[in-house]
């Protein structure tokens, strides 16, 4: 009972500090978050699947606007070069300058019209482009773009030379032959290259999107921001151009001059002589690209988080609670209150009240089993103390069948042995006495019995001519009878020594002191007598006196008092103790092994 009481309190303390990580709680959290493991896995997969289909369609859809914007460019194109065809018989004309003027003043994104002959020189031209021709027109006949005229080609699309206070412009020219199919010249239209650059109000395009027009070279012509063109530390574009010849169209990601990551992709126009590129920021953290990704990763760890929390805040009601209830209820039946019941059980699940009721009845059985010991107990303990008391009677009956014995007998010396035998028989019955009238039929304590001993046989020796005075000056020490019977029975010859040697024909004054020294403890029986003489030798008395102390892992030692007498002094191992009866006696007592 009192290892199941201490295991119960021990128990009741496990739910504080780290024994906690033991428990059904933390147990239960940590397998739910095991197995709900797998929902935030598979959302975080989705959540990069969906990432990177909605990447892969950002870029699908840069791609298109830039296929869109290059397609919107070449049909510019392809209708300034359909004017430049119409407008071929006219050139030749006297009104031709009027005529080119009046066109360019009614098309839109137009800079000026031209007719160049055979050797390229200017022969008519819109007004502004006759007024002050740029001198590359006026070199165009050296130029490259002039040269593929000559070659054959029909049509040619070419950067017109930068000129310092103008727009970047294009040069559109087609070819004139004459009946015969003899190179005459060409018909040349300048176009502004911002006419030609990407629509970015195309609904289609992401947020953040530029464009920007490049030569050949990868170098800007014209740009809606061109820090969004100007790569980090000033690496070129020139790198995609050569893969937009072969593929057409190309897409790929840097940081810009404002250490923005941005996609860019691009598409060549008509000649693969400019190319439009589309630039928009790289999907973020933060960008729409990745509320969809974010949503399918925060809805499976809200669930997950809901579950764990339903789980755990169920668990407690439904298990933890009545858990801890019926702990406190068995940390009550440890300390022996066994008429609390758990009725609060009553309202818990089944397999909580099932538990409580095996409790409960646990608790009448211990209760009855209590009752039958106790009963088992007292009767025993009424055995004992009948059993004590029949031998002390017995002893008594002896011991007055050896005093009548004695008084019969008229040798001295046979009268001295029955005297010491009865005295031996009444310390004995004095111990069952003492026994039968102590709280604890298994134990007596030493300094009670020790008193009651001295005084016992100073009283025998009342009747004699002399008087003994006595003192007893004992520690309480609590031991077993097996250890006082030889504690008493050298106590008993130490006295008679005493009282046959020291005090015999003069009285005198008997000191007993018993003292517990730790792991050893001392008797000792002093006496004012004269002393021991020369001529004396030691008697059955004193190998009695040996004998006992052996028993006791001890030693005897006979030394002369102060100021006359002797002193019978008994070295003895401390018996093992309990708790003395006389709490004054607490500090005195040393406990073997502390």
């Amino acid at each position: 009972m009192v290892r199941l009481g201490r295991a119960i309190s021990r128990g009741a303390g496990r739910g504080t500090g780290a024994t906690r990580f033991r428990g059904i709680r933390f147990r239960l959290g940590f397998w739910l978050a095991i197995a709900l493991l797998p929902l935030l896995i598979l959302g975080g997969l989705q959540a990069e699947a969906a990432f990177r289909s909605q990447d892969a369609d950002r870029r699908a859809d840069l791609q298109r606007a830039a296929e869109r914007s290059a397609t919107a460019a070449r049909a510019r194109l392809d209708t300034t070069g359909i004017v430049l065809l119409a407008l071929m018989p006219e050139a030749l004309e006297i009104s031709c300058s009027p005529r080119l003027n009046a066109l360019v003043s009614r098309l839109e994104d137009l800079d000026g019209l031209g007719r160049l002959t055979a050797t390229g020189a200017l022969t008519c031209a819109s007004e502004r482009l006759a007024a002050a021709p740029p001198a590359w027109l006026k070199q165009a006949g050296a130029s490259a773009w002039f040269g593929r005229l000559q070659a054959g080609e029909d049509t040619v699309l070419a950067r017109a030379p930068a000129v310092a206070g103008q727009l970047p412009q294009v040069i559109v020219a087609v070819r004139v032959e004459r009946p015969l199919g003899r190179f005459d010249g060409a018909m040349v239209a300048l176009i502004p290259l911002t006419s030609l650059q990407p629509d970015l109000s195309d609904p289609s395009l992401p947020a953040g999107s530029q464009a920007a027009l490049t030569d050949t070279d990868g170098r800007l012509l014209a740009a809606t921001d061109v820090n969004a063109f100007k790569l980090a530390g000033g690496a070129p574009l020139a790198g995609w151009v050569p893969r937009a010849r072969t593929n057409a169209s190309t897409t790929f990601e840097a940081t810009d001059a404002d250490g923005r990551h941005r996609v860019y992709t691009g598409a060549a126009l008509a000649g693969h002589d400019v190319y439009a590129l589309l630039s928009a920021p790289a999907p973020g953290l933060l960008s729409w690209a990745r509320l969809n990704p974010i949503s399918a990763l925060f809805m499976p760890l809200l669930t997950w988080l809901f579950a764990f929390t339903a789980v755990m805040w169920v668990s407690e009601r439904v298990v933890i609670r009545w858990l801890n209830y019926l702990e406190r209820v068995a940390f009550i039946y440890s300390r022996g209150r066994f008429s609390v019941h758990p009725v609060q059980a009553m309202k818990a699940p089944t397999e909580i009240r099932s538990l409580a009721r095996t409790l409960d009845e646990l608790a009448g059985s211990i209760v009855i089993r209590d009752a039958a010991l106790k009963a088992s107990l007292a009767e025993k303990d009424a055995l004992m103390r009948e059993i004590h008391h029949r031998v002390k009677n017995n002893l008594q009956i002896i011991s007055s069948l050896l005093s009548m014995q004695q008084r019969t007998l008229a040798d001295p010396a046979s009268r001295a042995a029955l005297g010491d035998t009865r005295q031996r028989i009444s310390a004995l019955a004095l111990i069952y006495r003492t026994l039968y009238q102590s709280h604890d039929l298994r134990h007596a304590d030493a300094r009670i019995f020790l008193t009651e001993l001295v005084a016992q046989l100073v009283a025998s020796e009342t009747g004699r001519e002399h008087v003994v005075t006595s003192s007893v000056e004992a520690d309480s020490l609590v031991v077993d009878p097996d250890k006082l019977a030889p504690l008493a029975l050298w106590l008993v010859e130490a006295v008679t020594n005493a009282q046959k040697h020291a005090f015999v024909g003069r009285g005198g004054d008997l000191k007993v002191r018993f003292s517990v020294q730790g792991e050893t403890s001392v008797l000792e029986i002093q006496d004012d007598g004269p002393g021991v003489s020369g001529t004396f030798r030691p008697g059955v008395g004193r190998t009695l006196m040996g004998a006992f102390a052996r028993q006791l892992r001890g030693s005897v030692e006979f030394v002369p008092a102060e100021g006359g007498g002797m002193i019978a002094r008994m070295t003895f191992a401390t018996p093992e103790a309990i708790v003395p009866t006389d709490p004054s006696d607490l500090g005195t007592v040393v406990v073997p092994g502390r």
